[in-house]
């Protein structure tokens, strides 16, 4: 039996599943998390730790087809800075509810569209977030850069407040498969759009790239991927585009019967692999690659690579708290999301309290199977002794949930005293092996294909 006949028959190309950036996945999110609730999680984060920060712009100048994110397009900068506005209430919220002493770890911007933001709204945002929540030694301040929609002048003033990683969405660089998706984005503007930021002294730069987009074969992916390889990113994400049009209108503008097969799929994420391993860099988990001084290559070293709403990060901080709407905090009692429009978000922090709108609060064995999901996801390997050390379950309970996924995958995992191990030849199927820990009904909720 070939590799992909096994991978076939276990269920590879058929299956949707979550990506796994949490446990339990925000599907199963709850009214259980109140504004009150996230309130008092934010008073008992402890004086004088390291948190993390995330805040979100929900605005494009122009909404690409592809995108199943929350986020509106508008021509206007009106809506953008009255947005900016709310973000500086709910900073001032934040700040009035945040024990002393608290340190930023990391701090990114993403969206939508941050740098659609005035370098003068930039500035007054990122001065209010430092106020609030320094930088710590060693902290990074990372941005979502759209080349479509950024200029010298917002370049330095994101330089200025302290940006230290930018981050730019590539997709692909082929002409037919940019207008497919409503992307526009010459090589020759990206190239602009890095070597201005490379100009100003950012000492790392992520990229995202996509596999399994209409139109996309082998070639195609090959020569974008080797273009971006001569931009020299620090990270790449390559992620496999979600066809979802039943959840994301915009994405019945791509024709279906464009879209590579699911073994096509498995190819395209070979091919450029194998492209990115060639010039350097290193495989980490599922979908990302570094190059070896990179954070993330370190961190996969050491053993301390983690996962969270962004993908995968070195950041260790225990609580992320997530600003704007739709944004998402964790933290070691649970999840707490924002509420979703920018409408009922606004009012909310006009009212003087967080739009906490929804999120889940730990219990039974969340938090194990939270830390072998990620486990997982992060090392492909799971310590036994790890899990008997950090929590309490049984010998006789954690083994009989590790030989439930490994009966489930014969020949795909690797179960010894030590604790259990996907091979290499068993990673495309890592996120349906996360899966076989997941208590929680997956038929309720709408994933993204499996490879």
């Amino acid at each position: 039996m070939t590799h992909q006949s096994q991978l076939m028959r276990l269920g590879l190309f058929d299956a949707r599943v979550p990506r796994y950036t949490s446990y339990p996945t925000a599907p199963h999110f709850s009214a259980s998390v109140t504004p009150s609730l996230f309130t008092s999680w934010i008073e008992q984060i402890p004086e004088g730790s390291a948190i993390s920060l995330y805040m979100h712009v929900p605005f494009c100048r122009r909404l690409c087809w592809f995108c199943a994110c929350r986020t509106q397009g508008t021509s206007s900068d009106d809506p953008v800075i009255a947005y900016a506005e709310t973000l500086r209430q709910e900073i001032a919220l934040l700040r009035k509810h945040l024990p002393k002493g608290i340190t930023l770890s990391r701090l990114h911007w993403g969206g939508g569209t941050p740098t659609m933001l005035p370098a003068d709204q930039m500035k007054m945002l990122a001065d209010l977030i430092f106020e609030a929540v320094p930088l710590g030694e060693g902290a990074e301040f990372s941005v979502e850069i759209d080349p479509n929609e950024i200029d010298e002048t917002r370049l330095d003033a994101l330089k200025a407040v302290g940006m230290n990683r930018a981050s730019i969405g590539v997709q692909d660089f082929d002409e037919e498969i940019q207008k497919t998706i409503g992307r526009d984005q010459s090589y020759e503007l990206t190239k602009q759009v890095c070597d201005m930021i490379r100009d100003r002294g950012i000492r790392s730069l992520n990229a995202d790239i996509l596999y399994g987009l209409p139109h996309q074969t082998t070639e195609r992916i090959a020569d974008s991927v080797q273009k971006l390889l001569s931009l020299s990113p620090d990270r790449v994400a390559l992620y496999g585009y979600a066809h979802v049009p039943w959840m994301s209108r915009r994405q019945q503008l791509i024709p279906s019967d464009a879209m590579p097969t699911p073994e096509e799929r498995l190819k395209l994420f070979e091919t450029a692999s194998q492209l990115f391993e060639w010039d350097g860099y290193r495989a980490i988990g599922i979908d990302h690659f570094a190059r070896p001084d990179d954070g993330l290559a370190v961190a996969q070293a050491k053993g301390t690579l983690r996962r969270n709403f962004q993908g995968y990060t070195d950041d260790t901080a225990p609580v992320l708290v997530g600003l704007g709407a739709s944004s998402i905090s964790r933290f070691p009692q649970g999840f707490a999301q924002n509420a979703p429009s920018t409408s009922a978000h606004t009012k909310a922090i006009r009212a003087g309290e967080f739009s906490t709108h929804k999120g889940h609060v730990y219990s039974g064995e969340d938090t194990l199977r939270a830390r072998i999901i990620e486990a997982l996801m992060c090392d492909f390997a799971l310590s036994r002794a790890e899990i008997l050390r950090d929590f309490k379950v049984t010998p006789e309970r954690l083994d009989m949930l590790l030989r439930n996924a490994a009966d489930a995958f014969p020949g795909m995992v690797k179960l010894d005293t030590s604790g259990l191990t996907i091979p290499p030849h068993g990673r495309p199927l890592t996120r349906m092996i996360a899966r076989a820990f997941d208590a929680y009904d997956q038929t309720k909720a709408q994933h993204s294909a499996a490879i």
